[in-house]
């Protein structure tokens, strides 16, 4: 089977390709630059060199290909779109890469209760309602002839499979403790993340790949952590004790920005993972965040 990946260097989608080239999949990777296309060459990826505004290369390589990942972006539109155009009527799969702080709300770094599961309605903040809307109009695209599914990570951790190694939040949280000698989190840090290990995801997208009915929406998360907590063992790790120290929104988008600062590190994002277990087989086996931090790859780093 032939697989056209977008996002090839990234952290999700290089671990993706690396997953279905083990499974003995051939991969052709969209990749910006020369340089990223040496990267992933090395890795087994055939590099496509070119971006998300090139429609009329997207058009042909997903029309060529047996199916399309789309691991590049959760929000642009137009690429989506034009890949989609090219699959019409073909019955194959197209898999897109969402995340699951489609169900954040701004909370500062404080608690709230909400779980949502795959088949719970959402009524998404502005900063994610175009997100969702892109999801809703990738899933009923099934209806023209394609395997549509949607794969919404929630925090994703482990040492990448590809070229990039690195993830977002815990990179984030280590590289600040480290430069400011303490583990920091906003507010009280109470807010929680469900979370999954990046190999464990890897795995879903070749089950989805492999058996995800049209119009499938999975949720990946196998556990939650309070944002205090990581920050707990993120100072024990790094050897400055269990204590944490809080910041102020304003502080935190000073170091990331203003809208990862509310809609990802202060936000509570918690979901199940229920029809990834029960329709796939699904079954994540990775260490857990706590884990990877005090004793895995971050500890090793």
């Amino acid at each position: 089977m032939n697989i056209f990946l977008t996002g090839a260097s990234g952290y999700i989608g290089g671990s993706v390709a690396a997953r279905f080239f083990k499974d003995g999949l051939k991969v052709r990777g969209l990749v910006r630059s020369k340089e990223k296309a040496s990267l992933v060459r090395a890795l087994g990826i055939d590099p496509v060199i070119g971006d998300l505004d090139d429609s009329a290369l997207l058009m042909r390589e997903a029309q060529a290909a047996d199916a399309v990942v789309n691991a590049a972006s959760a929000d642009h539109r137009p690429a989506a779109e034009t890949m989609l155009k090219a699959l019409a009527g073909s019955g194959k799969a197209f898999i897109h890469t969402s995340g699951s702080s489609i169900v954040g709300r701004r909370d500062e770094g404080r608690y709230a209760p909400p779980i949502y599961d795959d088949n719970t309605l959402i009524e998404p903040s502005p900063a994610r309602a175009a997100r969702v809307a892109l999801n809703r109009d990738i899933l009923a695209a099934s209806e023209s002839g394609v395997r549509t599914v949607i794969i919404a990570p929630s925090l994703i951790y482990g040492e990448g499979l590809g070229v990039n190694p690195d993830s977002m939040q815990v990179p984030w949280l280590i590289d600040l403790a480290q430069r400011t000698g303490a583990a920091r989190h906003i507010g009280p840090g109470t807010n929680v993340w469900s979370n999954v290990h990046i190999r464990d995801l890897a795995d879903l997208y070749l089950l989805a790949l492999q058996n995800a009915p049209a119009g499938s929406f999975f949720y990946a998360e196998n556990g939650e952590n309070a944002m205090c907590d990581v920050c707990a063992a993120i100072g024990k790790m790094l050897g400055y004790g269990n204590g944490t120290t809080e910041m102020t929104l304003a502080e935190a988008a000073g170091h990331w920005g203003e809208g990862p600062a509310n809609d990802t590190m202060g936000s509570n994002s918690r979901v199940r993972a229920l029809r990834a277990r029960a329709e796939l087989g699904w079954a994540p086996h990775g260490p857990s965040l706590i884990e990877e931090i005090e004793s895995g790859c971050y500890a090793e780093a």
